[in-house]
């Protein structure tokens, strides 16, 4: 069963699901759903082009800050109305005996907490999106797929004293669209990728949110926290 943290001021950084590794490999499993403040996060393989640093400084400037993570994919945003949920705990042998189904629990997770709010979604690739991968979340199928999550993993080897063995410990991340401008969000991904001098561009009709597929019956604020509870009670569950 995993541990839900309650949601502190840290979890405000972009990397504070990091927390969850020394956690997990101490104390068992540990989960956190959170909301960063406004900004972009890249893995460390954006740092060899040229421009990374002031594009960087340029960013932060505008209220746009770029933090590097230590998962792999690609550039995502961060801010309000964008759920993320961080899955950590350890496991026997090889990750690569892991990987897939870290992804499909996670998945699993999320798809059930969607359900509550009527939306169906299912894991697969979406061409054009930000951050692509074969599980992300998308609602739709075919050329008609939109993206409403994705994912990401971190493995560590860890140990707790001298004495004990190594542990493999998972960190499986999602960031989930609930109430966030699409059009803002893509178009801060692309001036990013452009500013860094990098030709990869992102269509906004490749990722959907949670908000406009609900409709008008919602506020943004209550939706994204209805999020969350329903995200809570499938943690719970599992």
């Amino acid at each position: 069963m995993f541990r839900l943290l309650p949601a502190t001021e840290g979890a405000r950084d972009a990397r504070h699901d990091e927390s969850l590794i020394g956690l997990a490999a101490a104390h068992g499993p540990h989960a956190c759903i959170w909301e960063s403040d406004q900004g972009l996060v890249v893995p460390r393989t954006y740092q060899p082009f040229p421009r990374f640093a002031p594009a960087c400084a340029d960013f932060a400037a505008q209220g746009w800050p770029v933090a590097l993570r230590q998962s792999g994919g690609g550039i995502v945003p961060q801010g309000p109305g964008i759920v993320n949920l961080s899955l950590a705990y350890a496991v026997e042998g090889k990750p690569l005996d892991h990987s897939d189904q870290a992804y499909l629990l996670i998945c699993r997770v999320i798809g059930l907490a969607l359900q509550e709010h009527g939306v169906t979604a299912q894991p697969q690739a979406v061409q054009g999106s930000f951050c692509d991968g074969r599980y992300n979340l998308a609602v739709g199928a075919g050329g008609q797929a939109r993206k409403i999550a994705g994912t990401a993993q971190l493995w560590r080897r860890h140990r707790l004293d001298p004495l004990r063995e190594y542990r493999q410990i998972v960190l499986v991340h999602a960031l989930i669209l609930a109430s966030v401008d699409i059009d803002m969000v893509t178009l801060r991904a692309n001036d990013f990728e452009q500013a860094v001098g990098n030709d990869r561009r992102y269509a906004s009709t490749s990722a959907v949110s949670l908000s406009e597929l609900c409709g008008s019956g919602w506020n943004p604020p209550s939706l994204t926290e209805s999020l969350k509870q329903s995200l809570a009670r499938k943690i719970a569950a599992v």
